[in-house]
């Protein structure tokens, strides 16, 4: 078997214009989830599963801080690579970003970085942001 192709890590980070609070719920709930990020979400205990059209992804919470951020693991990925939302507040100023951290194939970066851009603009309009 060939070995697979290493994946990069991306970090994208996006301001929105919108609560820290609100924006959590967006990233974290599976009504906020099925509003922007796909088309239907179902959560049992600590398992979400993502529907796109006919797709399916299984993935578990990795890690949870109320308010602040959701780290998910999908079920098909390496054991290291996770799909991150941070919702991050500069003290000074009291902008609002939502961080993204995936994993792509290097080739991919540029497809990837340009579908989270559309994704995140799903998220504003959701948001009247």
């Amino acid at each position: 078997m060939a070995p697979k192709n290493k994946r990069k890590k991306i970090r994208l980070e996006f301001e929105i214009k919108a609560s820290p609070g609100l924006v959590y719920n967006y990233i974290s709930t599976p009504s906020g989830l099925s509003q922007w990020f796909c088309t239907d979400v179902n959560m049992y205990n600590n398992l979400y599963k993502f529907k796109w059209d006919s797709d399916e992804i299984v993935a578990e919470v990795m890690k949870k801080i109320n308010n602040k951020s959701i780290r998910f693991h999908w079920k098909e990925s390496a054991e290291e690579e996770y799909l991150e939302f941070e919702v991050i507040q500069d003290e000074l100023t009291d902008d609002v970003a939502l961080v993204v951290t995936d994993y792509v194939d290097e080739a991919e970066e540029k497809n990837a970085t340009q579908l989270w851009e559309s994704q995140v603009h799903d998220l504003r309009m959701s948001l009247g942001a």
